[in-house]
């Protein structure tokens, strides 16, 4: 069956990360596009590139304009724009509105990941291990009650954006300068979390109803005794940095059958909690203990060949194309099951 697939994606465009240094996340996104029409072009799919630029009432426009035209299903790539990446769960929304079938997650579950407030607490509520963690603002760090060391991260953030070096705090003073640089760069406050000093790893899920864990992977840090061993921004995107240098994905992690079966089956329930379907990323750290924790779970992510997903999905035995071959028949399946 020959398919017409629409692929859209936000077109990148200035925005207030590159004040910050970091807009080398939203270019990345056309290796994205790339990758996925030459899978497309592989399995003889008709293909249908539409970038998205804002503002929003003009993209539910573009995407009403696919409807009546032959699109089996749309590729969604999008990731939000002007520095706003709440628009990645309102652009999945109007697809829903317009019953046009797309690949990934749902608007609900994108929503839900980004705000890390609410998926941690909801973690909490339903048993998930994750890292203790408060809310802070400048105002209100009086109230802080974490032992040291802690993570400052933004709370409505993806893609690592602000996570650096200076994100792990050992005392007050460094506290109280990362809370505030995190509140005024990104939405006016920051979610302060145990740091957990142990081994990192992430793993792909994919299906809808029936779970499917192709692998799990390690982030292996070489980095100097200095240097937390964290996800920076930089190690995802500045080559020649100490950071970039210095990270390293490996898959298949070397664990045990019994690790990798307590991370598959948390990887899972997350999966379901958050109300991801298609195919969705899960990051795990292990503490002293032993125990595996989930850092977040990110709906939507990466899909180059070099991300995790891709990485995860060739050790399972797929090739890329099959991969992204599978990411459509699940949104298919779907329509089907809604029909």
């Amino acid at each position: 069956m020959r398919l017409n697939v629409a692929v859209i994606y936000n077109q990148p465009d200035p925005d207030r990360y590159q004040v910050m240094g970091e807009a080398k996340a939203e270019l990345g996104v056309m290796d994205e596009v790339e990758a996925v029409e030459k899978g497309l072009a592989e399995l003889r799919y008709s293909c249908r590139l539409v970038p998205l630029r804002p503002p929003l009432t003009e993209v539910f426009l573009k995407l009403q304009s696919l409807v009546g035209t032959g699109i089996d299903v749309v590729f969604n790539l999008f990731e939000g724009f002007d520095g706003r990446p709440e628009t990645e769960g309102q652009v999945a929304q109007y697809l829903t509105d317009l019953r046009l079938p797309f690949t990934g997650c749902p608007a609900a579950a994108l929503s839900l990941a980004l705000d890390k407030e609410k998926t941690k607490q909801l973690f909490l509520r339903t048993g998930i291990p994750t890292a203790a963690f408060q809310i802070l603002t400048p105002a209100d760090l009086g109230a802080f009650n974490l032992p040291f060391p802690c993570i400052v991260k933004p709370v409505n953030e993806d893609a690592s954006h602000g996570i650096s070096e200076e994100s792990v705090v050992w005392n007050l003073e460094s506290l109280q300068a990362q809370v505030r640089k995190i509140c005024a760069l990104f939405g006016g406050k920051a979610m302060v979390e145990e740091y957990i000093d142990g081994r990192e790893f992430n793993t792909t899920v994919l299906g809808n109803d029936r779970l499917f864990v192709p692998g799990i992977s390690e982030i292996v840090f070489t980095l100097p005794l200095d240097k937390p061993r964290i996800l920076t921004y930089s190690a995802k995107w500045d080559e020649g940095c100490v950071y970039f240098d210095n990270t390293r994905a490996v898959c298949p992690a070397a664990i045990s059958e019994r690790e990798e079966r307590q991370m598959a089956r948390t990887a899972r329930e997350a999966f379901r909690l958050v109300g991801c379907r298609g195919y969705a990323r899960v990051d795990f750290r292990q503490d002293r203990e032993g125990n595996f924790k989930v850092l977040e779970v990110n709906p939507n992510p990466d899909i180059t060949p070099g991300s995790g997903a891709a990485r995860q999905t060739a050790a399972a035995g797929m090739s890329y194309s099959q991969f992204i071959d599978k990411v459509i028949n699940y949104a298919l399946s779907l329509r089907l099951v809604q029909a």
